[in-house]
C-alpha cells in the first residue's frame, strides 16, 4: 500500500511541475520597499549626478566605492539591471544622459566602447540613441518620466524629435523657477514629483497640469534646491543623499509614493515649515 501512495505522490508532483512550466511567467515581484534610501558616492551626497534611475535599467558610475553601486544592486537589482557605466569617458553619467523605460539619449561623444557595452547590458526593449546636442549635459536640461518630458527653452528640434522617437515622450519646453536647467531642478516619476523650492505655488500648478502628476516643492542634502544632483526615483524606489534630513525623506516618500500608505496631506503638514525656513 506505501509503495501506491508513493507512486501516487510522485505522479501528481510531476504532473504539478508538468503545469507549472506551462504557465506564462509572472512579471517581477516588486519589491515592496517602504523608504527613500540615503547614499553617497565616495563621500559625495550628488548621487544624482552618479547615476541615472529609470523603471527599466539604473546605471551607476564606474570608479567610486563598490559599496555605492551595491546600495542599488541590493534594492534593484531583483527586478532591473544595474549597470556600470561611463558617459564620453565622464563619471557623471547621471548628468550626461537621459532616458526612461524606452529609451536612453547619450550625448554625440559617447565612444562607441561605451555605446556597445550599453547596448549589451540594457534590455533590448531600451532604444539607446547619441544625440548631436550643443547643450550636452543632457541630465541637466532634460526631465522626463515614462509619459512626459520636460526640456530647456533652447533644446534642439532635432533632439526634441529625438526625444519623442526614442523615450516616447510628450515634450514641454518649460523653466523651474525661472532656472532652464530643468533637469537640475526637478525630478519626476509617473507617480508624482519634487521641484525647487522656490518655485511659486502657480507654477507648480502649470507644471502638474502638464506632467499630470501631483508636484511638490521642496528640497534635498539638508536644503539643497539642486533636486536633480541629490536625488534619484523611479516608480517604486527612491535614493537620495547622505545630507536628506528625515523631513526632507518623509516629503519624497510620500511625494513619490514610496510609502504608498501614507496620505498627501503629510505633505502640506511638512511643507508649510519647510518653505517658512527657505523664504
Amino acid at each position: 500500500g506505501e509503495l501506491g501512495t508513493i507512486a501516487s505522490l510522485a505522479a501528481s508532483v510531476s504532473a504539478r511541475h508538468i503545469s507549472s512550466q506551462q504557465q506564462v511567467p509572472s512579471p517581477p515581484q516588486l519589491p515592496l520597499q517602504t523608504m527613500a534610501v540615503r547614499a553617497q558616492f565616495e563621500g559625495n551626497n550628488d548621487i544624482g549626478v552618479f547615476a541615472k534611475l529609470t523603471n527599466a535599467y539604473c546605471l551607476a558610475s564606474i570608479g567610486g566605492s563598490e559599496n555605492f553601486y551595491s546600495v542599488f544592486e541590493s534594492e534593484l537589482s531583483d527586478v532591473i539591471p544595474v549597470v556600470h557605466a561611463s558617459v564620453a569617458g565622464c563619471r557623471i553619467v547621471g548628468r550626461m544622459c537621459a532616458g526612461n523605460r524606452h529609451g536612453l539619449l547619450v550625448p554625440s561623444n559617447t565612444t562607441d566602447q561605451e555605446l556597445q557595452h550599453l547596448r549589451n547590458s540594457l534590455p533590448d526593449s531600451v532604444k539607446i540613441t547619441r544625440v548631436e546636442e550643443r547643450l550636452s549635459a543632457l541630465g541637466n536640461v532634460i526631465s522626463c518620466n515614462d509619459y512626459v518630458a520636460l526640456v530647456h527653452p533652447d533644446l534642439d528640434r532635432e533632439t526634441e524629435e529625438i526625444l519623442v522617437d526614442t523615450l516616447k515622450v510628450e515634450v514641454f519646453r518649460q523653466t523651474v523657477a525661472e532656472n532652464v536647467l530643468v533637469g537640475s531642478y526637478c525630478v519626476f516619476s509617473n507617480q508624482g514629483g519634487l521641484v525647487h523650492p522656490k518655485t511659486s505655488v502657480q507654477e507648480q500648478d502649470e507644471l502638474s497640469s502638464l506632467l499630470q502628476v501631483p508636484l511638490v516643492a521642496g528640497t534635498v542634502n539638508r536644503g539643497s534646491d539642486v533636486i536633480g544632483a541629490g536625488l534619484i526615483v523611479n516608480d517604486w524606489a527612491a535614493f537620495c543623499g547622505f545630507d536628506t534630513t528625515t523631513t526632507e525623506l518623509s516629503v519624497i516618500e510620500s511625494v513619490f509614493r514610496i510609502q504608498d500608505a501614507k496620505p498627501m496631506s503629510i505633505v502640506d503638514q511638512l511643507r508649510e515649515p519647510l518653505i517658512d525656513t527657505l523664504s
